[in-house]
């Protein structure tokens, strides 16, 4: 108990004996706002209930007032009023306001109010002139509030919004009038009887009964904020979702999609957790006008689960019924759909990876019958660190197995034509280790020594043998200098790289699958091999050489350039003769990449030959900052270096992003191709978030055509009122009043 400044403590301890006496059936205890006074407290500490005030007066013997700055604690419960009358006889509490009564829930709601009438346990009651705040979001003013129980609140003549109001009698953005709404606090609903929504108060919609869900609430059954979209093949169309909570582990979400241009499609949507892992479900069945009288539609699938002794399962199903429905749809712009299991475990010294499927092509040029779709692979990488040799092992295995449909096959020796049909298996091992060791002057050195050994069993293709046994080993030595130079504003490191590499002239000839595509760039100028896969693998006496230069400016900013290539002692042929890689000698590779303290990220990837010729050029420009994210890319890749096309490449995209400040961002994304002087695509997005709407329009244009998808304009619209359901996620702009 606290003892007040300007009275005695047998006046205070009376006061309390006397509180204690007419309250006793519910524990009410009276203390003034002071000291402490520990003798007191602890005679105390065992009373459920408190009030705290002022003053308190006993008037006759049934009737407690208690005035000035009233504070009642129970279960919970706070209570604060200006005056507050407890009559033991009618066992009620009267009180007068302003009144304020916080519930005990993290996120409970808030009653102001002018009069009140309430139970002792403050569970039951009539409260006039009221307002009630849900979760720091919804506001509901009445002019009457009946509370049942704790858990039921009644209100009359009601006005229900989640827009902040700064002047009496000002519009809200939006609002809900109704005759009555009531709250169930242990179900988290709220009804609404004769309800009518309103916009800046003009009258959009009535409804006789609604119910919603409150702020409170993260899961439960029932509508969901529609959205609008129109597209140039579809007309204007609605989809209005449904929610089903099934119970804490899983949930279905149902969402028809109707349009005027036109179609009518059910989208699903199942989730379901388990204690290990998890899985999802989405399609969606359409019948619409863009193919008529055909019922499209797709099935998404994807799970995870963790297995025992640290592996992870992985799953994913990908259908589809026609090349264009996914776009058609806005579902994904994926134009390969891979469908199968995936196993993993990855440690600090092992790895081991597994996967198996089937790839389904959406694009034009591609033919499912006589691509490798379904595909298999597996790796297990081990690192080891032998104390006698010093350095470090790795010995991996792979697996990579392809098989195609078609049962077509060839009969001559062009190694170049890839027969329709053949299937492959390969099996790979392979051990490199590498050391590493500190010379005089800082000079760096390394030696290096792989084996590989490979496997190839292979059908359907004339050209091979139906099995290949093949083995290669390299060595290989790397010497590094840095020099440095430290001055007050900056560090410089400049460092040549020499690599010599050698592997046998001769390796058996075998089908290639896995590196059809190859990189030359500074992540593998210093590679045993430029190509991506195992299938092929490179061959002979080279050198790879370069040198790098990087600035760290006191600044923050950094900039970082390497320049580099390839020698070869004997031209084996074993590059396309118009690739970069082709000849005695590699085209220059330069790369360079600049960073600074505010975000700004610069990089630029060239190949020329000797005589400057450029073949390929990639530009990237990243900005990352307070207002606005910026991406943007150019690529010109010569015909030359290409395979598979007689064409150039070169385009120009575009990602970015604004954030204007008062709820407003933004975004758009472009590609534009150079060569068709035409643009590819491009996406244009607003939204305007505030304390009690979210607004997002979107706009997209696809410009690209081909036998199965037409160029296509759409437009989406979504909007999403704060309050039920959910509380603000912190990117809004909240209303600020000024006094």
């Amino acid at each position: 108990m606290t003892l007040p400044k300007t009275c005695s403590p047998a006046r205070t301890l009376l006061a309390a004996l006397t509180l204690g006496t007419a309250l006793g059936t519910f524990g009410l205890v009276a203390s003034g706002y002071a000291q402490d006074s520990n003798a007191s407290q602890n005679s105390l500490s065992n009373v459920p209930a408190s009030l705290m005030a002022d003053r308190i007066s006993l008037s006759g013997s049934d009737t407690l007032v208690a005035e000035g700055a009233v504070e009642i604690y129970y279960e919970g419960n706070r209570v604060t009023a200006k005056r507050v009358t407890y009559d033991q006889k009618a066992d009620t509490i009267k009180m007068d306001g302003p009144i304020r009564l916080t519930e005990p829930q993290e996120a409970g709601a808030v009653i102001v109010a002018d009069q009140a009438e309430l139970s002792r346990d403050l569970q039951h009651g009539i409260l006039l002139g009221a307002r009630m705040v849900m979760a720091r979001e919804l506001q509901l003013a009445a002019a009457k509030i009946e509370r049942e129980n704790g858990n039921v609140t009644t209100m009359t003549n009601v006005v229900a919004s989640s827009c902040n109001i700064c002047v009496v009698g000002e519009r809200p953005l939006w609002e809900i009038r109704a005759r009555k709404i009531t709250h169930n606090a242990q179900e988290r609903k709220l009804s609404f009887e004769d309800a009518q929504f309103r916009v800046a108060g003009v009258p959009l919609v009535w409804v006789p009964k609604l119910r919603l869900p409150d702020p409170t609430v993260t899961r439960m059954s029932g509508f969901l904020a529609p959205s609008f979209r129109s597209t140039s093949s579809l007309g204007m169309g609605i989809k209005i979702p449904y929610f089903f909570a099934i119970d804490p582990s899983q949930d279905l979400l149902v969402e028809p999609y109707i349009s005027s241009g036109w179609t009518r499609t059910l989208g699903l949507r199942y989730r379901r957790a388990f204690n290990d892992g998890e899985i999802s479900i989405s399609g969606a069945f359409s019948n619409d006008s863009i193919i008529k009288g055909a019922n499209r539609g797709y099935l998404f699938a994807d799970g995870s689960f963790t297995l025992p002794d640290d592996f992870k399962l992985g799953l994913q199903l990908r259908m589809v019924s026609d090349d264009a429905y996914l776009l058609n749809y806005d579902v994904s712009d994926a134009d390969r759909l891979w469908s199968g299991l995936t196993l993993e475990r990855v440690r600090s010294d092992e790895l081991i990876w597994a996967r198996a499927g089937r790839t389904h092509s959406l694009r034009e040029d591609e033919d499912n019958n006589t691509e490798p779709m379904l595909a298999g692979d597996a790796e297990w990488t081990r690192v080891y660190h032998p104390a006698r040799i010093g350095g470090e092992l790795t010995a991996s295995w792979d697996l990579e197995t392809f098989r195609r449909n078609s049962s077509s096959t060839t009969d001559g020796p062009d190694w170049d034509d890839i027969p329709d049909g053949r299937d492959m298996t390969r099996s790979s091992l392979t051990a490199n280790w590498r050391r590493n060791w500190l010379l005089s002057y800082g000079i760096m050195a390394s030696t290096q020594a792989q084996l590989a050994a490979d496997a190839f069993v292979i059908r359907q293709d004339d050209s091979y043998d139906d099995t290949i046994l093949r083995a290669q080993p390299q060595l290989a030595t790397e010497l590094r200098w840095p020099w440095t130079r430290s001055t007050g504003r900056a560090a410089h490191v400049i460092e040549p790289i020499a690599q010599i590499v050698w592997a046998p002239n001769n390796l058996t000839r075998a089908p290639n699958e896995d590196s059809t595509l190859r990189e030359f760039d500074e992540g593998n100028l210093f590679s045993l091999s430029r190509y991506p896969g195992l299938d092929a693998r490179e061959r002979g006496l080279r050198a790879n050489v370069g040198v790098s230069y990087t600035r760290y400016d006191a600044a923050g900013w950094s900039l970082g350039t390497t320049v580099g290539r390839v020698f070869y002692a004997q031209d084996l042929e074993q590059f396309s003769s118009e690739s970069s890689l082709s000849g005695n000698s590699s085209d220059w590779l330069l790369a360079s990449n600049l960073q600074t303290s505010g975000g700004l990220t610069v990089s630029n990837r060239a190949q020329f030959d000797d005589d400057f010729n450029t073949t390929r050029e990639e530009l990237r420009l990243a900005y990352s900052g307070a207002t606005y994210d910026l991406a943007a890319g150019y690529l010109w890749m010569d015909s030359a270096i290409l395979a598979g096309t007689s064409e150039d490449i070169s385009e120009l995209q575009l990602d970015s992003a604004w954030h204007w400040g008062r709820g407003w961002s933004g975004t758009f994304d472009a590609r534009y191709d150079l060569i068709a002087e035409r643009a590819a695509k491009a996406k244009l997005g607003v939204t305007w978030v505030n304390d009690c709407v979210s607004v997002d329009l979107s706009l997209s244009r696809r410009f690209t055509s081909s036998t199965n998808v037409d160029p296509e304009t759409s437009v989406g619209l979504s909007v999403a009122l704060a309050g039920f359901g959910g509380a603000n996620d912190g990117t809004s702009a909240s209303k600020v009043c000024v006094r």
